[in-house]
């Protein structure tokens, strides 16, 4: 669910599809199949409702999976936010693969995969009437093919994509699931310029903004290099950035290095910062 349902760079639709692939992907499993359940209100009009399909054909095209079953269901007039939209997805994961919060070691690196903050502003943008310049667009995007490469050059202990709660919330889940400590670096967090600009108006932390096309990984040191650089020759990965690493203490927290040298600790998103994002 999403309000609005078509907003910059991207529409409800996509969403859908590329949200499970990622889910898929990120879990270690290469996505192949997936169904789509649609929750229709009273009197929405069919020529939106031909556009969201239409850009979901699309994006599991590109993304290379099909889509294999569905259901329709209509509700009264003011039930359902225009259309809501399930899905499932179904994968395979191949031998050797475990992505697992359980894997991660002190001195491991911790990459993401491209820009943060995207998404979240080009939501609140189309909600609220915002225009910013330059434009600002959802990354909505399917990463199956880029944690497809990760894969051929390295062994990867853990990947999320920070989605709700944005990086920051990803990070401190880690943190506590593993019971070490994630630090990173802030002047080696790659946020667009647009992006920092249109947090600052809205008094939003780019941290904890929500993304829907890019990924974390934490792999062994030996392979931050490698698996960082087969990112970058990705369409999908080409600001991939090592932006800290893990260490032993403070056990499940989170650090930032502050631009001026200092600490900050992040702490898990606290409340519903941009509901209906994803």
């Amino acid at each position: 669910m999403v309000t609005p349902l078509f907003f910059p760079g991207g529409d409800i639709g996509d969403l859908a599809v590329n949200g499970t692939v990622n889910d898929l992907s990120v879990s270690g499993a290469e996505p192949l199949f997936l169904t789509a359940g649609f929750v229709i209100e009273e009197g929405f009009p069919l020529s939106d409702l031909q556009r969201i399909i239409a850009s979901m054909a699309t994006a599991a095209g590109k993304a290379g999976v099909k889509i294999v079953a569905g259901d329709t269901k209509v509700v009264n007039k003011g039930k359902a936010d225009g259309v809501f939209i399930n899905t499932s997805g179904i994968g395979v994961v191949h031998d050797g693969m475990e992505i697992s919060a359980s894997r991660i070691s002190k001195g491991d690196a911790i990459i993401i995969s491209g820009e943060i903050g995207s998404h979240g502003v080009a939501v609140i943008s189309g909600r609220n009437g915002l225009t910013f310049e330059p434009a600002i667009e959802s990354d909505t995007r399917a990463l199956n093919g880029l944690v497809r490469a990760m894969n051929a050059v390295g062994t990867i202990k853990f990947m999320r994509d920070p989605t709700r709660g944005g990086l920051a919330t990803t990070l401190k889940e880690a943190a506590l699931e593993s019971g070490l400590c994630m630090r990173i670096r802030e002047n080696m967090l790659p946020v667009p310029p647009g992006v920092r600009g249109a947090c600052s108006l809205l008094g939003l932390d780019p941290l904890y903004v929500a993304n829907e096309g890019i990924l974390i990984a934490i792999v062994g040191a030996e392979a931050a290099e490698p698996v960082a650089s087969a990112m970058r020759s990705h369409e999908f990965g080409r600001a991939a950035a090592i932006i800290g690493e893990v260490a032993e203490a403070p056990a499940g927290v989170v650090l930032l290095e502050t631009a001026i040298g200092g600490s900050r600790i992040i702490d898990m998103l606290q409340g519903e910062q941009l509901p209906r994002i994803c």
